[in-house]
């Protein structure tokens, strides 16, 4: 939690300054956070100027499988659109405060973003969802922050928004379009669908029980990030584009009971991450060439 507004700015600054050192001049306007195994995205930057997480003055490294931990400048599509790309994440089970994990996309506005373009994988909840689907995020539910887990908990940073900030409207409906109409566009053939996220601090996958839970209060998906990171960008002002690949499908059946001598034999849906980086792996071109078909129209 971050309890020292001018601490704060001056580390932020501290980022910016040295950021802007690196970049030469460069100002980008849209901000790409690359789930897992969706790093491929960034590859779809011409003119590339990378610098690693490390380096930079206040922002911490990714620990995680499949994000390689460093931002990316250049251009975008036939229309050259200017993007600082987030090539891994950081997230809340990792260790970080919110504050760290959500520091690139306050950054991203310092730098001069107006739009965050949010990618992520995720496990599939609604009956129907199969691995390699797509879902266009048009709601999310924070259960984390009915506790009062929450990224802007804390004195308000004034100089990045106001103190209330609704979220009934955070993903942008023009963008949601924009993404579809790219798909069509494009002649994909994949199943894209919209609907609610459920964010999910990890680091396990969800029990059976919590599936079902999940489904009942509304969640399409479930993961474990994209949420702060989508609440400090409305903080901050920025429109928001989000995205999940389906890299798996829950198991919600009960489990195999020790009370019956014959038991119905545990399913094979187990989650894991390896299987979470093979379907990213294997969905990511389609989701590049949507993603710089939509980009390209902004």
């Amino acid at each position: 939690m971050i309890t020292d507004p001018q601490e704060f700015y001056k580390k932020l600054e501290d980022a910016a300054s040295y950021t802007r050192s690196k970049i030469d001049g460069f100002a980008p306007q849209v901000l790409i956070i690359c789930g897992s195994g969706l790093g491929g995205i960034s590859s779809l930057i011409s003119n590339k100027i990378a610098i690693p997480y490390g380096t930079i003055p206040g922002f911490k490294t990714s620990t995680v499988q499949g994000h390689a931990g460093e931002l990316q400048f250049g251009f975008i599509g036939t229309n050259r659109v200017p993007v600082m790309c987030m090539v891994g994440r950081l997230h809340y089970y990792e260790g970080y405060e919110f504050e760290d994990a959500t520091f690139g996309v306050r950054l991203a506005k310092e730098l001069g973003c107006d739009t965050v373009f949010v990618t992520n994988a995720a496990g599939g909840v609604r009956k129907g969802f199969k691995p390699g689907d797509l879902m266009v995020i048009s709601d999310h539910i924070y259960f984390a922050g009915f506790s009062g887990s929450h990224p802007l908990r804390g004195p308000n940073l004034e100089k990045l928004g106001e103190r209330f900030v609704p979220m009934s409207d955070a993903y942008d409906h023009s963008l949601r379009k924009t993404f579809f109409d790219s798909a069509r566009a494009l002649g994909i053939t994949r199943s894209i669908h919209e609907g609610t996220y459920f964010f999910a601090a990890g680091p396990t996958f969800e029990s059976r029980a919590e599936v079902r839970a999940i489904r009942t209060l509304g969640g399409d998906s479930v993961g474990m990030s994209t949420v702060p990171e989508v609440i400090v960008a409305r903080h901050a002002g920025l429109r928001v584009f989000a995205l999940s690949l389906i890299t798996n499908s829950c198991v919600d059946t009960p489990a195999p009971s020790a009370l019956e001598d014959d038991p119905v034999a545990m399913d094979d849906g187990i989650a894991s991450h390896k299987e979470v980086l093979e379907y990213a792996n294997e969905a990511s071109k389609d989701v590049e060439r949507i993603i710089q078909h939509a980009i390209n129209s902004l």
